[in-house]
């Protein structure tokens, strides 16, 4: 069985038609997106007039209405939400942040959504089973449209069998900066796997889908920030950031396989006594998808792995 993992793609377009493709190119049975799938902004696109202008990467942009449909998709491609509206809209939403809070969610649940059905259209034919997990940064109203979907599983909380393998999945992390929709406590993270693993009969063909890395790894270690989220020494100074629920419960149960997200810098592969723990990093902005493919076959449990990208 091939496994392909990938994870943060953070509303990139074009990394979500990657993932699915990459079905057919890596001739995967199982695809497993493993959290902050959503975008973080939306790009508002005003009319005036004949033309529309936006602001996309610090930089301002006018362009006519032939041109709009191509800018639109340029925004999606980087991960941002794209919404036409007049300069009266834009004015009412910056007098109220919860309409602008409302209107994301909607622009949020739309995409992912039409992400559902990219899947089941491209899919339909396919034996390929499709997993996500939603991540710290997805907001909780995601969860039912991808429960809904009819070619991809929702995997949150769950203890699922995969061709003879268990796998547990959480998008939950650590507590971060940035105070997002599922964070918590390490206390709690760990409360919260301990249903899962009561589930699992053998560690040994056990899959751990957990968003954060495992604390003090190399796949954990980002860019420390100062008092106003600024990197310290030009991002030159790294510290750990992981959580250590998650490396807990490695340590103790030592699953075959541990995949994890959520650092986008910490890219690579690392050993846990006798799991394998990986984090395939992210390039979303970039339209890169990174990933990773296991293969595992009955005897030898996990045969062969590499990270890609594409």
């Amino acid at each position: 069985m091939r496994v392909f993992y990938a994870t943060d793609l953070h509303g990139s377009e074009v990394c979500w038609r990657k993932f699915l493709n990459a079905a057919k190119f890596y001739d995967a049975d199982v695809l497993i997106c493993g959290g902050d799938m959503t975008g973080k902004a939306m790009i508002p696109i005003v009319e005036d007039g004949d033309s529309y202008e936006l602001t996309l990467s610090g930089v301002s942009q006018r362009v006519g209405r032939d041109e709009v449909a191509e800018v639109e998709s340029q925004v999606q491609r980087k991960g941002y939400y794209p919404v036409r509206m007049t300069s009266a809209q834009v004015a009412e939403l910056e007098k109220d942040p919860q309409k602008v809070q409302t209107l994301f969610t909607e622009q949020m649940c739309k995409t992912v959504e039409r992400w559902m059905q990219l899947a089941a259209d491209k899919m339909k034919d396919s034996k390929v089973r499709i997993f996500v997990a939603p991540g710290n940064d997805d907001e909780m109203e995601i969860d039912e449209v991808i429960a809904n979907a009819p070619r991809v599983e929702l995997a949150e909380g769950k203890m699922i069998d995969i061709g003879g393998y268990e796998m547990i999945s959480s998008g939950w992390a650590n507590p971060t900066p940035w105070h997002t929709y599922r964070e918590a406590p390490e206390e709690e993270l760990a409360k919260r796997m301990e249903p899962m693993l009561r589930e699992i009969k053998d560690m040994s063909r056990a899959i751990f889908n957990f968003h954060p890395p495992p604390f003090g790894t190399a796949l954990d270690e980002a860019p420390a920030l100062d008092e106003n989220l600024k990197p310290l020494h030009g991002g030159r100074a790294l510290r750990h950031v992981g959580s250590k629920a998650v490396r807990e419960a490695i340590d103790k149960y030592q699953p075959m396989l541990s995949l994890h997200g959520h650092i986008h810098e910490g890219k690579g592969i690392t050993r846990l006594g006798k799991t394998l723990a990986i984090n395939p990093g992210s390039a979303y902005e970039e339209g890169m998808l990174l990933a990773s493919i296991i293969e595992l076959e009955p005897k030898k449990g996990i045969k062969n792995y590499q990270l890609v990208n594409g």
